[in-house]
């Protein structure tokens, strides 16, 4: 079994947190790889990188931005690019893609970006919506686990879970390790009931599912839905259009059956909620890590617009407000799906 992903320290009080520090830091200001020989070797076989080019490749990239676009305020030090040369398997022309779809994102959608640092979120955490299990899996991926139905819509907006998502994302991805590694989504829908499945509605699902598809450096390897109710087919139905045919078939329903959990998140990772032998599903770990890390999100995101001046390709991540129009008349056929199914 994997150990999880080193004990190096963070930005944590120790007054704050007993137990020590399970996730890495921020990576230094200056780039050293620390990538294990098998990781290293991983990163060629499967992105394409070749640790003798990597600081070249980097600069190729930087070049681009610079040239193609000299007004886009983004960070531009290897560790941050790389993350984007990794996700596009060093394909210079779509990490650039991918990096304007990143900001783009920022800037198509201001409720979830602006102000957003996890002091912002602290009830959505509190609410145990959302947690990262302190372990990886056997090979190596960090589980982000997500449980819709601790939400209910008088609780709050959505869109705060979409704040707290990205945010754990923007952590989740720090790491060089899970830029090579990717990570593992296991969603409970253990309650999810009419009044969740109904509530984003299609325009926010294909927000959500840009941004993961298009719009962020991070690997998606596999997303297992556990306890799923029977309305769970139209709750599938809104999302899988918007789905890219790889992401859809990395979709694994489980309904109620541990044991095929099992044959795809071994019970040493898994807290015992899920039959695992990994103590109990503790969510206030991930809530102190990352509310520990205020500072540094209010650097990365509490900051002028990074693309003010900057002229974007017709082509971009979000249709605005006539694609809302046509997603919504789509989702009144899709609504009755719903309720037949509930």
């Amino acid at each position: 079994m994997a150990e999880p992903i080193g004990l190096r320290s963070g930005t944590v009080n120790p007054t704050t947190v007993a137990e020590p520090v399970w996730f890495p830091g921020p990576p230094p200001p200056v780039y050293t790889c620390t990538l294990s020989p098998e990781l290293v070797s991983k990163a060629r076989e499967e992105l394409q990188e070749k640790p003798e080019w990597r600081l070249r490749d980097v600069q190729a990239l930087r070049d681009m931005i610079q040239k193609e676009q000299p007004n886009l305020r983004t960070r531009l030090d290897d560790a941050f690019l790389l993350r984007f040369l990794r996700a596009r398997k060093f394909d210079y022309d779509r990490a650039l893609q991918l990096l304007l779809n990143y900001h783009a994102g920022r800037k198509a959608w201001p409720e979830v970006f602006q102000d957003l640092k996890p002091s912002m979120v602290k009830h959505v955490l509190d609410l145990g919506f959302l947690t990262v299990l302190p372990q990886p899996d056997p090979s190596g991926r960090y589980i982000l686990c997500l449980r819709p139905g601790k939400w209910k819509p008088n609780d709050y907006p959505f869109v705060d879970n979409v704040r707290a998502l990205y945010l754990t994302l923007e952590k989740l991805i720090q790491p060089e390790e899970t830029q090579v590694n990717g990570i593992v989504i296991l969603a409970d829908y253990t309650g999810v009931g009419m009044s969740q499945a109904s509530n984003p509605g299609p325009f926010l699902a294909k927000k959500v599912v840009s941004i993961l598809q298009d719009g962020f450096p991070i690997r998606i390897k596999a997303v297992n839905i556990i306890n799923e109710p029977r309305i769970f087919k139209g709750i599938f139905a809104v999302i899988k259009p918007f789905l890219k045919e790889k992401m859809a078939e990395r979709y694994v329903l489980h309904s109620s059956d541990l044991r095929s959990l099992h044959r795809n998140i071994p019970r040493s990772v898994l807290p015992e909620e899920y039959g695992g032998i990994a103590g109990q599903l503790d969510m206030r770990v991930w809530s102190r890590l990352l509310l520990d890390s205020e500072e540094e999100f209010i650097v990365e995101f509490c900051q002028p617009d990074p693309l003010e001046g900057v002229v974007l390709p017709e082509s971009m991540l979000f249709d605005g407000e006539e694609a809302r129009g046509q997603d919504e008349d789509a989702f009144r056929g899709l609504r009755s799906q719903l309720y037949s199914c509930y």
